[in-house]
């Protein structure tokens, strides 16, 4: 069965896209820890990231400081924290969270945004790139 993440890769559900090339893809989170919140995806679903072969590995890494620098222009924060936990969708994903202080980074607390605050930071995003 495809992961959440291949039915956003394959249109089947919404999202807030920053950043796409062939074999990648960069989205908001849409129950993010920090305003800005994104994740980065190889399109090709493969649930642990070790699992990855070095190429992607590596590529995807690019691609994941590509969309952080990016998202430091865009976002006011201290800096870009970057964390791979994988337990909660079974589809490779690097997380990159804007953050002001540790507790960004811990995944308890969550803001909310609307509809339309989601796609201002998406915008504000995709213009930095």
């Amino acid at each position: 069965m495809a992961s959440i993440f291949t039915k956003i890769v394959n249109g089947e559900i919404p999202s807030y896209n920053i950043a796409e090339t062939e074999d990648f893809l960069a989205f908001l989170d849409v129950n993010p820890n920090t305003k800005g919140h994104t994740l980065c995806i190889p399109k090709k679903e493969v649930d642990k990231i070790f699992d990855l072969d070095e190429t992607t590995y590596n590529n995807l890494m690019a691609f994941s400081r590509k969309v952080a620098i990016a998202i430091e222009k865009a976002i006011p924060c201290k800096r870009i924290g970057i964390s791979v936990i994988g337990l909660e969708v079974p589809h490779t994903h690097v997380h990159l969270i804007p953050l002001h202080s540790m507790e960004d980074a811990r995944f308890i607390q969550k803001v909310k945004l609307s509809e339309e605050e989601f796609q201002e930071v998406a915008d504000a995003i995709k213009a930095q790139l």
